[in-house]
C-alpha cells in the first residue's frame, strides 16, 4: 500500500511526510527490557551458553537451575529444530540471493517509482484532454487510494494502526495542506503542458528554504541560497517563452508549492510513532473528506449538466471509468513506492533520484504528447533541473553532517 508525502508534489512532497514517523523503536526497546547487572562468567558451556551465578543465560532460553553442561545440552537438544541447533553451534545461515545483492531490490524500487510516476502523469493529462475537471479527478485519485488502503487493512497488509483524537488533531493540518496542494497541482496539470507544470514545481525547494528561514526561524546556509539561484532563473526563462503558458496553470502550480511547503512544516510538528504506510493512509482519508466539498461546489453543476455526458460520448463509458480507476491506482502506488524507496536509501541518493525522476517525467511527456517547446524554454528547464540537483546534493550533505554530530 504514502507518506504520506507524491502525492502530486513528487517525491519531495513524499519526503515531507516522512518526519511524521518517529524512529523511537530503540528507545522503547531499551525501556521495555530490564537491565541485568554486570557479572563475570563462571564457566563456558560447549553449546555457546555461559554459566553466570549458577544459571545459564541463552538468547532464547533461561533455565531455572544450573545443571552440568553435558546434561543441559542433552536435555535441550531434542527441543531445538535442526536450523536452530546449527545456528547455536555457530553455523551461519547462508544469505539469500537478494540479501547478497540488495542493490537489485533498491534498483527495483527506483524503477517502479519512475515507471508509475511517468504512467500517472501521462494518463492524468490524457484524461484532462477529454475531461477537463481537475477537482473531480483529484477526488477520484484519493477515492481509489482510500479503497486500496481499506482493502489492505482488511487483510492485515499492513495491520491498521489505532488512531485517536490527539493524532487526528496532529494529522489534520498536514492533510489539509496535502489536499490543497493536490487539487492545485491537478488544476495546473489540466491547464498547461505537463513538462511546464513540473518545471514550475521545481521551485518547491525555494519555498521550503524561505519557510525554514522566515517562518521557522532556522538559519539556511548561504550555499543553499546560492544553489537556488539557477532554479529561479531557469523557471523564469522557461515561463517567458512557454507556448502553453497561462496564468491559471502558473498560479496554481505556485500555490501547490506553497501548500506542500506548509505540509512539510506541519509534518515536522506532527511526529508520531505510526509507520509511514498507516500515516499516508490516514492522511489520504482526511484529504478526501477535505477535497469533496470544493469539487461539488466548483464542478458539481457542470458535471451533472454536461461533463459526464461529453466524456462518455468521446471515449465511451468503459474507457472513462477504467481511466479514472487506473489513474487513481497509479497515483497511490507511486506515492507509496516513493516513500518506501526513501526508507531504503540515504537522503542524498533519494534526492538525486528525485531529480532524475523529474527529468524522466518532463522528457516522456514531451515525447508522448508531442509538445513543442522553444529553445529558451528547453534551456531554462535544464538550468532549473540542474539547480534542483545542486540544491538537493548540498542539503543532503548538510543533513548528513548534522546526523554525524548528533551521533558523535
Amino acid at each position: 500500500m504514502s507518506p504520506l508525502g507524491t502525492l502530486s508534489g513528487g517525491a519531495g512532497g513524499v519526503a515531507g511526510l516522512l518526519p511524521l514517523r518517529r524512529r523511537a523503536a530503540p528507545a522503547r526497546a531499551a525501556l521495555a527490557s530490564p537491565q541485568l547487572p554486570l557479572c563475570k562468567c563462571a564457566a563456558a558451556t560447549p553449546d555457546a551458553g555461559q554459566l553466570v551465578w549458577g544459571r545459564q543465560l541463552r538468547p532464547a532460553l533461561l533455565l531455572p537451575a544450573a545443571p552440568l553442561p553435558s546434561q543441559a545440552a542433552a536435555r535441550r537438544q531434542p527441543l531445538l529444530p535442526r536450523a536452530a541447533a546449527a545456528e547455536s553451534a555457530g553455523e551461519a545461515k547462508p544469505a539469500g540471493f537478494l540479501d547478497r545483492n540488495p542493490w537489485l531490490v533498491t534498483g527495483f524500487f527506483f524503477f517502479m517509482w519512475y515507471f508509475l510516476n511517468v504512467i500517472f502523469n501521462i494518463l492524468n493529462k490524457k484524461i484532462y484532454n477529454y475531461f477537463p475537471y481537475p477537482y473531480f479527478v483529484s477526488v477520484i485519485h484519493l477515492v481509489v487510494g482510500v479503497i486500496y488502503c481499506l482493502a489492505s487493512w482488511s487483510v492485515g497488509l499492513p495491520k491498521r494502526a489505532p488512531i485517536n483524537s490527539t493524532l487526528l488533531k496532529l494529522l489534520f493540518p498536514v492533510a489539509l495542506c496535502h489536499a490543497i496542494g493536490h487539487i492545485t497541482s491537478n488544476v495546473s496539470f489540466a491547464a498547461v503542458a505537463v513538462s511546464f507544470a513540473h518545471t514550475i514545481k521545481a521551485l518547491e525547494p525555494f519555498f521550503n528554504a524561505a519557510a525554514t528561514q522566515f517562518i521557522l526561524g532556522q538559519q539556511v546556509p548561504l550555499a543553499l541560497w546560492l544553489s537556488l539561484a539557477p532554479v529561479v532563473i531557469g523557471v523564469s526563462m522557461a515561463s517567458l517563452t512557454e507556448l502553453s503558458f497561462n496564468w491559471t496553470g502558473f498560479i496554481n502550480a505556485m500555490i501547490a508549492n506553497i501548500s506542500f511547503t506548509y505540509r512539510s512544516i506541519y509534518s515536522k510538528k506532527a511526529m508520531t510513532d505510526m509507520d509511514s504506510t498507516n500515516v499516508y493512509a490516514y492522511i489520504s482519508i482526511i484529504s478526501l473528506i477535505v477535497c469533496i466539498p470544493p469539487a461539488l461546489i466548483v464542478e458539481g453543476p457542470k458535471l451533472m449538466q454536461y461533463g459526464f455526458k461529453d466524456a462518455i460520448a468521446k471515449v465511451g463509458l468503459q474507457k472513462f471509468v477504467s481511466d479514472l480507476f487506473l489513474v487513481g491506482l497509479f497515483y497511490h502506488l507511486y506515492n507509496q513506492i516513493a516513500t518506501n524507496t526513501l526508507e531504503r536509501v540515504a537522503p542524498l541518493t533519494h534526492a538525486v533520484g528525485n531529480v532524475l525522476k523529474r527529468v524522466f517525467v518532463i522528457g516522456f511527456s514531451i515525447i508522448v504528447f508531442g509538445n513543442r517547446i522553444s529553445t529558451q524554454t528547453g534551456i531554462g528547464t535544464s538550468i532549473a533541473i540542474a539547480g534542483v540537483a545542486i540544491y538537493s546534493y548540498i542539503k543532503a550533505q548538510i543533513e548528513e553532517e548534522k546526523r554525524k554530530k548528533k551521533s558523535a
